[in-house]
Order: structure tokens, then sequence, then C-alpha cells
């Protein structure tokens, strides 16, 4: 069965949320006026009652000559002192609605009681309950009598049920257009919120169709405005990703193109008889071959740096020994192109928690690049500095020729070469400082591109020390 979609999910919850308060609120309110309309009776009894006071001593002055026989003879007497007198001037039309439907709807014939003074009953309701209301007939300073009001304990009269009844249809009219009006304004709601959602929803799709120019509209700040922002974001790193990917299938197939069509060339002419077989020839060979391992290697360690495969023996390390060690196998070839090479290591050797063999070829790169990039007659500088007390920098920079700022961030690029001066013409795939950069993410560093004072590119490594950091 077909789950209901979001829109529908959300009307419904809101529905029936909006229900059950209806509910719950009508529960409320019906029982409240049921204990509100007994008080709201037990109170206009009680002021009934407090009416009658003044002719209750009238009368038994001027009819019982100081005694109550005269009502209880006369019960008819009884009920007519008890009464309300006639509509007051000034009084509102609900006050006097009142007084003419209150003999019937309180109840009070039923309810009122006459005692005398030595709280004998005289006539009336025959029991006085605790909670009863009571009031003193007091004649000359003198109490001759009680009049004594049972409270209303639950609606009976005929009136009073019909005044209830109504009350609960009014509530149900209302719960039913509070619920109604709820149901629109959640329709509404629904569509309206979910509006983006669904604008991402399609867009979504055109994505995964391989449509990466796919955009949605940003209109609010709020969370759903912020989803459109993750999805635009999404798409533009999809994008990127795809031109990259494209990128490096036509970097790589250039870079095989090369070395794969001088080996044809030669063995082509050797076929010929045109280039005999010496060992000059079979040189050339060699080293195209060479080129050709070289650029697969590279790719196989990027391939395994991308999918997290390049394992790592880490441990404590000296970085001294290890940087003098690496700039002196490049002193040979510094010296075969007359490049002056300069060695700075502190004092004390700075350690660092890594892995040693991937630090080697992390330097090798950057020595590489710099031996190789550099015109005959530069400087390649070495440095190991202490950055802060849990940070170590190592600084391979050199001289001349160097690379336009807006490009220095492009240089970790794979296969990316800023000038024809830093061609493959010198001998390098392209793929030395992106593996570089995959070794010192392994190893929680970072790595950067900035000029050099020297003139030409200075990479700068930046890696967490080992805890003790430093020793004598």
């Amino acid at each position: 069965m077909k789950r209901p979609g979001l829109t529908w999910q959300l009307f419904l919850a809101v529905l029936a949320t909006a229900t059950l308060v209806t509910i719950a609120m009508g529960a409320a309110a019906q029982f409240n006026f049921s204990r509100g309309f007994i008080g709201y009776l037990n109170q206009q009894a009680t002021e009934q009652m407090e009416a009658a006071l003044p002719r209750l001593q009238r009368a038994f002055v001027e009819r019982g000559h100081g005694s109550w026989e005269f009502v209880r003879e006369r019960p008819g007497a009884w009920f007519r002192l008890m009464e309300p007198e006639p509509e007051r001037e000034g009084a509102t039309p609900w006050e006097g609605r009142l007084d003419q439907i209150a003999p019937h709807l309180l109840g009070l014939g039923r309810r009122l009681a006459l005692l005398d003074a030595q709280r004998q009953l005289v006539i009336g309701y025959p029991r006085v309950f605790a909670n009863s209301q009571q009031r003193e007939i007091v004649v000359e300073g003198r109490t001759v009598g009680w009049v004594v009001l049972a409270p209303v304990e639950s609606v009976t009269d005929a009136a009073a049920l019909q005044f209830g009844h109504e009350q609960r249809h009014a509530l149900v009219v209302m719960g039913g257009v509070s619920v109604l009006l709820a149901a629109l304004i959640a329709w509404w709601v629904a569509r309206v919120l979910l509006a983006p959602v669904r604008e991402v929803a399609r867009a979504t799709h055109r994505l995964a169709a391989g449509h990466y120019d796919t955009r949605v509209s940003v209109r609010s700040q709020d969370e759903i405005g912020q989803l459109a922002q993750d999805f635009n974001q999404l798409a533009h790193t999809l994008a990127r990703n795809e031109q990259m990917r494209r990128d490096a299938m036509a970097d790589i197939s250039h870079e095989l193109r090369t070395p794969l069509a001088v080996l044809r060339g030669e063995i082509e002419a050797m076929q010929d008889g045109i280039h005999p077989l010496t060992p000059h020839s079979l040189g050339v060979l060699h080293a195209e071959v060479e080129t050709l391992t070289q650029l697969v290697n590279d790719l196989h360690q990027l391939a395994l740096a991308d999918v997290g495969a390049l394992h790592y023996r880490k441990e404590d390390v000296a970085l001294g020994p290890l940087v003098a060690q690496q700039a002196d196998a490049f002193a040979a070839r510094c010296a075969e192109r007359d490049l002056r090479l300069e060695v700075s290591l502190p004092a004390d050797d700075v350690i660092v928690h890594a892995d040693p063999a991937r630090l080697c070829q992390l330097l090798h790169n950057l020595l590489d690049n710099a031996v190789r990039y550099t015109d005959p007659g530069g400087t390649v500088r070495v440095r190991l500095t202490l950055l802060e007390p849990t940070q170590a920098r190592i600084e391979v920079a050199d001289s001349a020729p160097g690379v336009a700022p807006e490009l220095l961030a492009r240089l970790f690029e794979r296969f990316f070469r800023a000038e024809a001066s830093r061609t493959r013409a010198s001998g390098g795939s392209g793929l030395g400082l992106a593996i570089g950069r995959s070794i010192v993410e392994a190893h929680g560093g970072t790595i950067e591109a900035t000029p050099s004072p020297l003139g030409g590119v200075c990479i700068g490594v930046n890696l967490p020390r080992a805890v003790g950091g430093m020793t004598a």
C-alpha cells in the first residue's frame, strides 16, 4: 500500500492536532460550564434568599405577631414571601428575566426551609446539610428564626437542562467550525511550506539524471532555505567533480599518448631499418618506459589515496635527520644543475607521529619539483622550524621561475602545470604535489603554496608534533 505523501502527512498531523485540541477544549469548557452553572444557580438562590429576609422580618412582626405559626398554618404564605419582588426600575433586561424565571430555574421552593429561634423546622425542606446556606432573621436585635438553603448538587429542572443542552449544542457547532477552519489552514500551510521541498525533490531527480547545472531558488533563511543552499552546493560540487573527472581523463590520455608515440616511432624506425638497434636507441626506449612506469605508479598512488587504501605505519619520528637525509640525496642533482642547496634545521630534534616512509616520499616529491623546475644557477632552500608549540613546519623554497599568485592554489591539482617552464618536458608527471597533499592530510597536517622570497615557489607543510614534541 502506497504511503501518503508528505503534504498529506503534514495536513493530517495538523488536522489531528487541531481536532484533539478542539475536543479537549470543548470537554474542558463543558466541564467548567457544568460546575460554573451549578455555582451560578447557588449564587442566585442565595441572593434570592437574602432578598427575602426583610419581607420575613416584616411578616414576623405584622402578620405573626412574634410567631411563625401563620406560616405553618398557611404554606402558601411561605411561598409568596419567598417570591422575588417585581422588576425594579433601571434593571437590565437580563436581570429582569432572571427574576421572572428564577423560581422555576432555581427550584427554591424545594430547597428552602424556615427554622425558628430554636432551629426547629417550621416549614420547607426538612434536611439541613453542613454546606447549606443559613441566614439569621433578626427582629429588634433578637434572632427569631433562620432561613436555610440546600445547595444544588445537580441540574434536574427542565429549563436548566434545556439551557445546558443549548450550550452544549453551541460548543459542538463552534468546535465543528474550528476543525473545518483548521483543516483549511492546515491544507494551505502544508502546500505552502512543502512547495520548496517539492522543488528540491524535482531538482534532485534532474541531478540524478546527470544535469549538474540544476539549481533551486533560495527563498528564506530557515531550515528549508538551508536545504536549498545545501542542494545548490551539492550540485556545484558534483559539477566540479564531473569536470575534474573529464579533465583527468583528458590529462591521462595526453600524458600516455606522448611516451607511447615516442615508443611507437622508435620501434617502427628500427623495424624499417631507419634507426639501428644500438645502446643509444635502447636507452631512449628505456627512458620512455620509465616515464610510463612513473606515471602509472603515481596514478596508482592517487587512486589508493582517494579510496583511503594507502597504508601508514606511524611512529614517533625525528624530522631533523629525515629532512637532512632527503636533502643529501638531492645534493648530486643540485650540483649537476648548478643549484645551491641550503638546509636549515633547529638545534633540537622535532618529533612527529608519522609514517617515516611516507614522509620521505613527501620530501622527495617536494625536492624533486624544486630541483626540476628551478633555473640553473638558482637556489633550493629547505627549512625545518617550530611554527608553534604544537606544530612543526617544513618549507621547500626555490628561485625563479615563479608562479602567478592566482595559480598557486591550483598547483596541487592533478596534471596542473602553471607555466611552460614547468611542463612534462622537464620530466614530471604533474602528480607529485597531489600525492604530497594526500600524505599531509593523512597525517592531520596542511600544505600550501606561496611566493618564495627567492623568486620561485615556497611549499609549506605544517604537521602536528607528537606528545612531548621536542627532545634535546
